[in-house]
């Protein structure tokens, strides 16, 4: 099947319908600020040091954001899978040069929302207005329960939240990269792994 804007924009079009109530009258004079782009493995969306310019809605695929140290070491900060929004919105409210990267794990297809699609969608649609809020908010939240998690919780704490957070992940992401989302190393990991699996085990 050829790719298409319309096509490309149908898991978007279902989000918005469902989450925010956005009508097919207000889809269809919104989808004329959006653009969709089909992203391949390992490209680059945002860099360090650019400023962010817009949000990115995974129609499908997988997006990641993470910084670098002055050590050359990635620091996952966020996973984005299909229905999942991922950006910097510090960069992108303060105009400020980003400190993150964004690339694609995975090729994906990915919806692009800069603020004036924001600005009109919230103009014409109230529900929507309420929803992006929300969304600010649990974002807000989401935050601050990483960092609590990445301050005092155990390593094996981090992983179980991290598979609540991120069911569909496991298998679509290496080990290294979730180590390096929950701040441990990967030998640290694979420890946590197999004395899940030796509790899981025990208990059947």
């Amino acid at each position: 099947m050829n790719f298409s804007k319309e096509t490309g924009l149908s898991n978007f079009r279902s989000y918005l319908q469902t989450k925010a109530q956005v009508t097919d009258e207000q889809f269809a004079v919104l989808a004329e600020k959006l653009k969709v782009e089909q992203i391949q493995k390992g490209n680059v969306l945002l860099r360090q040091g650019e400023v962010c310019k817009h949000s990115f809605f995974v129609e499908k695929g997988l997006l990641r954001s993470f910084t670098i140290d002055n050590t050359g070491k990635e620091h996952i900060i966020q996973f984005a899978s299909e229905h999942w929004f991922i950006t910097d919105r510090s960069s992108t409210f303060f105009h400020e040069p980003s400190d993150l990267y964004i690339d694609a794990i995975e090729d994906s297809c990915i919806v692009f929302l800069d603020q004036d699609f924001i600005n009109l969608a919230s103009d014409i649609s109230t529900s929507f207005r309420q929803y992006n809020e929300k969304l600010l908010q649990n974002h807000i939240r989401h935050l601050q329960k990483r960092i609590n998690l990445l301050l005092g919780a155990t390593a094996e704490q981090r992983y179980l939240d991290f598979i609540k957070l991120y069911p569909d992940l496991t298998l679509r992401v290496p080990q290294w990269m979730i180590a390096s989302y929950l701040g441990v190393t990967p030998e640290s990991l694979s420890r946590v792994r197999k004395e899940l699996a030796r509790k899981n085990f025990k208990s059947i």
